[in-house]
């Protein structure tokens, strides 16, 4: 059984360093960072993982959350969040995945719990160091390349001018769902969000 008041570890993936920063294949530190401010917590390396780290309560008393931001670089990001997962005694169905998504249009988001990795090398790597799939996955959609763009360099690539015009408000919005999740569950977000 899963403790119903024990921590919640939210992951967001992406690659650290100036370089990487405003890369679409970095919007889940984006949304780490914004949860960050919203809980008035900072995130600051881990003693015991390769990682930035933020911990606070979502709302007065109410759950609390385990920010990870992975300084291993995406193919690596599952080592220190299975390390954490431990660390801290969080099950799989706890673990809360923040990831970019080629499948899906840009400024969509969607919730799922487990399935395939869609080639997504931090989720095969969470996947492979937790010994499953059941994670929970915020997916930020990014769209497919245009043209014949390579996807690793599309995804390695910044946002563009019109993308980042509303980037503020749907990194906000994946905020918001990640908070969903942790208070409503899954299906109720997917019924509240997936219209949109």
């Amino acid at each position: 059984m899963t403790d119903e008041t024990g921590p919640w570890l939210v992951v967001g993936l992406g690659n650290p360093g100036r370089e990487y920063a405003g890369n679409r294949h970095n919007v889940g530190f984006m949304v780490a960072d914004l949860l960050a401010g919203r809980l008035g917590a900072r995130f600051g390396r881990h003693k015991r993982a390769v990682a930035e780290v933020a911990e606070g309560r979502l709302g007065f008393g109410g759950p609390k959350l385990v920010l990870v931001k992975p300084l291993t670089y995406m193919n690596l990001s599952g080592g220190p969040v299975a390390g954490l997962a431990q660390f801290h005694k969080v099950p799989p169905d706890r673990v809360v995945a923040v990831h970019d998504e080629l499948d899906i249009g840009y400024g969509q988001v969607r919730v799922k719990c487990g399935g395939g990795e869609g080639g997504h090398n931090g989720l095969r790597s969470m996947s492979k160091s937790l010994g499953t799939k059941e994670y929970v996955r915020v997916r930020f959609g990014i769209g497919r390349p245009p043209g014949r763009q390579d996807p690793a360099d599309y995804v390695l690539s910044d946002f563009g001018a019109t993308e980042r015009k509303e980037l503020e408000f749907l990194v906000d919005r994946a905020a918001d769902v990640v908070e969903s999740v942790i208070t409503r569950g899954v299906e109720p977000t997917q019924n509240l969000y997936h219209g949109v």
